[in-house]
């Protein structure tokens, strides 16, 4: 990781942007998109399922706090989008990356090794992440930043070849994903599900074909229980209690070449309006088959193991939020209020550092030692998260303003 003063190799150029600090010819929308992305990361220090268990029977709060909630297994809340628009945003912005390099005069050798490094940079980056609270390293390859991380050189690699191939790739690594988990064996009747963290009767449990993509039954579980235990770890690995898995990297590729295509026709020649018109009927027509897939019951729609509906369907969404971001800020020039999404959509990777790293926790301890051990209820306890976890938030975007200030930019 480095702190530049440009940014010109890793996001889109030819467009306008609202602010001298910052490289010229730049695309707005795509900055405050990752901005509002990772506001809803940084967010959850605001606790609004402590909010609504407090006031039990609200439904304004339970809605938020649905949406800032990942749902048990399939379908969606607005919290499961943002680890597929963050890993949307990677592909979008890498053709505007390689061009840039290339312009640098760099060979395809020296963005292939960058590129390696990239990728090793991510997945350590993850897991010290996850090995905060841990008393020993802990190698998990689940979180956003190692599922990129593995699958960005592969990423790189397809980009260089043309659309037609980009294409082909995305559907043999969707369907070659959705065989495997299909040829794998469901439980039988003798299964001990305990031993896989669920019980036989979960609500959660899909049934038929769609039973392939059952928490901690599947193939990708299987994996894990064999790959994870070749790391030292305090206890052998049984299970992920979320069931999340290693192998999700794979249609999370998906989602990156998804992204690179939209990069393609963002880069394109192509007129504003055509762009527009791209993202949304990509988007619509994305969502649509990922929606077919699911309740035809050939391929459910489920984030944390990355099912390829889910790659479809979510990416359809993230067309649709590229749409309405470009429209908006780009088309209509609706800069006005976007400049706070921006100041975290350019240090993206600071930001998720700060929001799941220690520095949330540093801030939140160091405002009760100042102001007091109940200044967080001055509206009652109910909303004690909302006063603690809102200043915490405030001093984590100074934090990220005064790095857009100062011209420091995190890159990896």
């Amino acid at each position: 990781m480095q702190a530049t003063e440009s940014l010109k190799d890793d996001l889109p150029v030819n467009g306008n942007i609202v602010n001298p600090t910052l490289p010229p010819n730049r695309i707005a929308s795509v900055d405050v998109y990752r901005g509002f992305v990772m506001l809803l990361m940084m967010a959850e220090v605001l606790s609004l399922s402590d909010v609504s268990k407090a006031l039990p029977g609200n439904k304004f709060w339970e809605f938020l706090s649905f949406q800032q909630s990942h749902v048990p297994w399939i379908w969606l809340s607005l919290h499961d989008m943002i680890q597929p628009s963050f890993t949307f945003l990677v592909g979008v912005v890498l053709p505007y990356s390689i061009a840039s390099r290339k312009n640098k005069g760099a060979s395809v050798q020296n963005i292939l090794i960058h590129t390696i490094k990239r990728s090793f940079i991510l997945i350590f980056l993850g897991i010290f992440l996850r090995s905060m609270y841990s008393s020993q390293t802990n190698f998990t390859f689940e979180d956003t930043l190692t599922q990129i991380g593995l699958g960005y050189t592969f990423l790189v690699l397809i980009s260089f070849y043309s659309q037609r191939v980009q294409i082909i790739s995305l559907i043999v690594i969707l369907f070659s994903y959705t065989l495997a988990f299909a040829l794998y064996p469901l439980p039988g009747a003798s299964f001990d599900y305990a031993s896989a963290g669920v019980s036989a009767n979960w609500e959660h449990n899909l049934t038929g074909f769609a039973a392939h993509w059952n928490k901690n039954t599947n193939l990708a579980w299987a994996f894990d229980q064999w790959f994870l235990n070749l790391f030292p770890r305090e206890s052998p690995f049984l299970f992920n209690s979320g069931g999340y898995s290693t192998l999700s990297f794979i249609p999370t590729l998906g989602t990156m070449i998804l992204g690179l295509l939209a990069g393609n026709y963002l880069n394109s020649s192509q007129n504003a309006r055509k762009k527009l018109n791209f993202f949304l009927f990509s988007g619509l027509a994305l969502l649509v088959f990922g929606i077919l897939l699911h309740v035809s019951g050939l391929n459910p729609i489920v984030k944390r193991i990355w099912t390829p509906a889910w790659t479809i369907f979510s990416g359809g969404i993230c067309f649709l939020f590229l749409a309405l971001f470009y429209g908006l800020i780009d088309m209509k020039g609706k800069h006005k209020g976007s400049f706070f999404l921006m100041v975290i959509g350019v240090n993206s990777i600071a930001a998720y550092v700060i929001a799941d790293g220690g520095m949330k926790n540093l801030i939140n301890d160091s405002l009760f030692i100042h102001l007091g051990e109940n200044f967080n209820q001055v509206f009652g306890t109910a909303y004690a998260t909302l006063i603690s976890g809102g200043l915490v938030l405030l001093f984590e975007w100074l934090i990220l303003y005064w790095m857009f200030k100062k011209k420091i930019f995190i890159k990896i």
